[in-house]
């Protein structure tokens, strides 16, 4: 039998106060329909302040994942990303409605969100499991950084072509010239490294693809291992490149960093609707016939 949910947070686009004064009336008829339902309600403190909305419970979003009992996050697939790290040791589901541009995780609309978050609350939701990866950086044979990422790890060049090693599980598998790599999840093929020629991967898949972005030889086609290879990635020659994880954090790499690349022991809980289909999702996000 399925959770019924009695404690819910509501996260907006929490770092965007312009796109918070926007779904204002979205967030607050969410805020008083859960209300009305006997649920205790949580806003991120952000959410609250910039949305203009008062009478309900306030906490950071760093704490507001100890509060409840279900999340629900407002906005678009990058406010989805940012939430899930954050919420990520809290162990609660997240439900997202779109309010972005494609919305590949955040699948319900704003338009019927109330009759929807209805049926999750009383328990007709489908479960999913998305996996995280964490990508480690060592200089000097030392740890420098350590993130997380839901939908990819990029290594990236600025202005010029960068040259890097591969290794999984220790064994080597090429040496690259490109623009960079994208070490995606199942998630993140739908994001940049589909962008870059990789394929989709179904989320349910335990697996890790590597997508090169330009390389300068074209035998080098997107591979996939096992979610459960360790990766490394070499820097052998570099001018300037970076590190990004979900696109949202960025940390300059040098020449002889390591990125130890694998898959990380959290995993993200997202629900759906109960007659979601992911294939159906693809089709209408993807314009397919």
């Amino acid at each position: 039998m399925h959770t019924q949910f009695k404690k819910v947070a509501i996260i907006g686009k929490y770092m965007n106060q312009g796109a918070l004064q926007q779904m204002q009336t979205d967030l607050a008829d969410l805020a008083r329909h859960l209300s009305s339902k006997n649920t205790e309600v949580w806003l991120e403190q952000n959410t609250a302040q910039h949305a203009e909305i008062t009478g309900f419970k306030t906490a950071s979003l760093e704490s507001i994942g100890s509060k409840v009992d279900l999340a629900i996050v407002m906005g678009g697939d990058g406010t989805m990303l940012s939430v899930a790290r954050a919420l990520m040791n809290d162990n609660i589901p997240l439900v997202g409605i779109n309010r972005g541009r494609f919305g590949f995780l955040t699948d319900l609309r704003a338009e019927d969100m109330l009759s929807q978050i209805d049926k999750i609350l009383s328990g007709g939701y489908q479960i999913e499991t998305r996996m995280l990866l964490t990508a480690a950086v060592v200089r000097d044979c030392h740890e420098v950084y350590q993130g997380f990422a839901l939908n990819d790890v990029v290594i990236k060049s600025g202005l010029r072509l960068i040259e890097i090693e591969v290794e999984v599980e220790g064994k080597f598998v090429y040496k690259q010239r490109s623009d960079g790599l994208i070490l995606s999840t199942p998630t993140g093929t739908t994001a940049y490294a589909l962008s870059a020629g990789g394929p989709i991967l179904h989320p349910s898949l335990d697996a890790i693809a590597l997508v090169p972005i330009s390389p300068h030889t074209l035998s080098n086609r997107p591979i996939t291992v096992t979610g459960e290879s360790k990766i490394e990635v070499n820097l052998v020659q570099v001018d300037d490149a970076q590190i990004s994880y979900d696109g949202q954090f960025q940390l300059a790499l040098e020449l002889g960093d390591r990125i130890q690349v694998r898959r990380a022991d959290k995993d993200i809980t997202l629900l759906h609707p109960s007659d979601y289909c992911y294939f159906e999702m693809l089709r209408n996000k993807l314009n397919w016939g």
